[in-house]
């Protein structure tokens, strides 16, 4: 009998860590999308970001300043 109890315990601890398996994935997954987001962002806002924090600098240059390597 002492048996089929310690199985009975051996299931609902198994049924619990599915629960923190799926929650470790699904913090895998929302983390994986965030950092794809994140790298999109920066790939597509560094330029224009140092364009506007140039242009808010002083003294106040043109944007042909800005863009021009010289």
């Amino acid at each position: 009998m002492a048996a089929r109890g310690s199985a009975k315990g051996k299931g609902k601890k198994g049924a619990r860590g599915s629960e923190d398996r799926s929650a470790v994935k699904s913090l895998k997954e929302w983390t994986t999308w965030t950092m794809k987001k994140a790298k999109v962002i920066t790939h597509y806002g560094f330029i224009p970001l140092i364009i506007i924090i140039g242009m808010n600098s002083e003294p106040k240059p043109q944007l042909s300043q800005l863009l021009s390597p010289v």
